[in-house]
């Protein structure tokens, strides 16, 4: 009697998906590893002539560029979302919401002044969308997005998502009557968006809560449906800064007033703003609970100065002083390049691998 083909082989040779999936691979050494937070400026012939091929060009360029300058955790430059009709932003919001069931992109004078009233997202003058019913998936597809760039990856890399609270807040509401439904309504859309991502990483990166800790709570609950959704084996990290536009801080606070919060994520390592933060942040860090590894921002992206090697070593042993170096399992710039041009962005990756080296090799 001939052997039964084994069924887990077959279903994975039959699902691309499952195949980029199975080489999704989390590196272990060095003992504090590089990465990137999110987004990279984009190239100007993607600008000029964009299409679909070029998109997937450009992501292999910028894979390429972080990994020849010894980058562990790359991620695709967040290009899955770009936009030949907005190409002046990396799409953290609208590209989110706008394809969901239940939003509306044509917006009245009424639903302007309305947003802009009760609105304290004070960079904002207008809503993302309008929620006029439940809220579903729509056309919003997260899977195919992070298949298209492990396909070109080149080894493992990390995946990110904007939070459900910080693009809850964007939205008006005229369904859910109440800020909480809206919120988990979200944050239950991309629950189911981010489980079986073909990523050795998944991030969701929140920019609105360091300013507003007294919606922790509720903004917890709604990042941890996200972050429970994410496969088992995969790694989970949630990125926090204090939000940059043109290199000036949108949000005000502190992170002592966010390690509770951040205590109650149910992530494996957090991503934070500390380079352009007062060194009295560090302090606070020493309350993360100890089953959350620490991602430490050694890189000032709101700055053009490039970081040479020695200071990002500088940084780090700051950083390992107040903490411990045995808690830092990530060194990796404050959050996205996309502000910056590609000449200072490139230079500033380029010296974290040498400066992490230097640090460990200092010890």
């Amino acid at each position: 009697m001939p052997a039964r083909p084994r069924a887990s082989r077959n279903a994975a040779s039959a699902d691309p998906v499952a195949r980029l999936r199975a080489a999704q691979r989390m590196p272990r050494r060095p003992a504090i590893l590089t990465s990137t937070v999110g987004s990279y400026p984009l190239p100007d012939w993607l600008v000029a002539a964009p299409s679909s091929q070029a998109v997937i060009d450009a992501t292999r360029v910028v894979f390429d560029t972080q990994r020849q300058a010894g980058i562990d955790l790359p991620t695709d430059g967040e290009l899955y979302r770009f936009s030949p009709s907005h190409p002046e932003t990396n799409g953290m919001i609208e590209y989110f919401v706008a394809p969901m069931a239940g939003t509306r992109t044509a917006l009245g004078r009424s639903e302007v002044e309305a947003f802009r009233a009760r609105s304290s997202m004070g960079f904002r003058v207008r809503p993302a969308a309008v929620v006029d019913g439940p809220l579903g998936e729509g056309s919003l597809d997260l899977a195919g997005d992070c298949a298209r760039a492990a396909a070109v990856a080149g080894g493992p890399f990390k995946f990110t998502l904007t939070s459900p609270y910080m693009l809850a807040r964007t939205l008006l509401d005229r369904h859910y009557g109440d800020f909480a439904s809206l919120l988990l309504a979200v944050a239950d859309v991309l629950a189911d968006q981010v489980r079986g991502l073909p990523a050795a990483c998944i991030q969701v990166d929140e920019a609105n809560i360091p300013g507003n800790p007294s919606d922790a709570p509720l903004a917890g609950e709604a990042i941890n449906r996200v972050l429970d959704a994410v496969d088992r084996g995969t790694e989970r990290a949630v990125h926090f800064c204090f939000g940059n536009y043109g290199g000036q801080v949108i949000q005000k606070g502190t992170w002592a007033a966010l390690v509770d919060f951040l205590n109650g994520l149910h992530c494996d390592h957090l991503v934070l703003e500390l380079a352009h933060r007062p060194a009295a942040d560090l302090a606070a860090l020493k309350r993360i609970d100890r089953r959350i590894a620490l991602g430490i921002g050694v890189v000032d992206i709101k700055v053009n100065h490039v970081e040479t090697p020695e200071e990002i070593a500088r940084r780090i042993d700051a950083a390992a002083r107040v903490v411990g170096a045995e808690r830092i399992r990530f060194v990796h710039p404050d959050c996205g390049f996309w502000m910056l041009k590609r000449s200072v962005a490139d230079r500033k990756i380029a010296a974290l691998a040498p400066g992490r080296d230097l640090f460990l090799g200092s010890r």
